[in-house]
């Protein structure tokens, strides 16, 4: 999969759509540092325009950057099998009451992805249509993937650490 196409598509969202984004490409993988309010514009865009026609989205990634940064990383891996080209978008959002609008009616793998962000990392997306816990049951306290998250030493009177 070709991810040099990555500045093209910078160029291209700026000049199409009028929204900045950041490139970055002297890392390993190429990646646009994108603004949440812009994601799903610049999806459909990736998904609908001939000549780039993202059609798969392999996997939404979140990173916690803990407490001190007081943010998150929601990273966007996408491809056009096809064209036989990719991207990765890479969004920060704050720790505290973080959102991003769902990719659902884009890519149906986005269902499962965003239901595992939001059971292990708390982010919500807006407009999912079935935004609940997916990996731990409905009353779990906290989010286990956070970097300040406390394990329960109980659940429903059962031991669930040891020391």
């Amino acid at each position: 999969m070709n991810l040099s196409s990555s500045l093209h598509i910078a160029q291209t969202l700026e000049k199409e759509l009028g929204i900045a984004v950041e490139y970055h490409g002297g890392v390993l993988q190429p990646f646009l540092q994108i603004k949440s309010e812009y994601l799903r514009s610049i999806c459909t865009f990736l998904n609908k325009t001939p000549g780039f026609y993202f059609d798969f989205l392999h996997c939404i990634t979140c990173v916690d950057n803990g407490p001190s940064a007081g943010t998150l990383d929601l990273i966007y891996h996408l491809s056009s099998l096809p064209l036989e080209h990719g991207i990765i978008l890479k969004m920060t959002l704050p720790r505290e009451d973080s959102e991003a609008p769902s990719l659902t009616e884009l890519w149906k793998t986005a269902d499962w992805h965003e239901r595992e962000i939001f059971d292990l990392f708390g982010v919500k997306f807006t407009g999912h249509p079935d935004l609940r816990r997916i990996l731990l049951p409905a009353d779990w306290q906290g989010h286990p993937l956070r970097k300040d998250y406390v394990e329960q030493t109980h659940y429903h009177g059962i031991k669930v650490k040891w020391e």
